[in-house]
């Protein structure tokens, strides 16, 4: 199967799709914790936007995830990452964590580049 497959089901849902671009982030998030023991926020934030978030908003165009699982699983991904700085791991608001790391929310990403796309 190519990755730059985007694969629906009979409703539409892009749910296969979702999925494997789920398992494919938690994939690199492993290989990620694997190779970096200690991780600073610089060091995270360059891999992050370059190895994690290309894999979670592949295709949000086509496929934005409107059902509230999908989004909800989506924003586990960034949460479960955010984990990897252990100077950080001190904060219980994920929020709180792309604040200080200065990134924004997939949620707010998604509804940026849909307006991008409209205007």
């Amino acid at each position: 199967m190519v990755d730059s497959e985007v694969h629906f089901d009979n409703n539409l849902t892009f749910r296969e799709h979702i999925s494997e671009k789920i398992n494919k982030t938690y994939s690199v998030l492993r290989i990620i914790k694997i190779n970096f023991i200690y991780m600073d926020e610089h060091t995270f934030i360059l891999l992050y936007k370059a190895m994690v978030r290309p894999h979670i908003e592949f295709t949000n165009s086509v496929r934005c995830p409107y059902k509230l699982s999908d989004t909800k699983e989506i924003e586990k991904l960034q949460k479960r990452a955010i984990k990897l700085i252990i100077k950080l791991k001190k904060f219980n608001h994920t929020e709180t964590v792309l604040f200080h790391l200065n990134l924004p929310t997939l949620k707010y990403r998604r509804l940026r580049g849909d307006m991008t796309e409209v205007f």
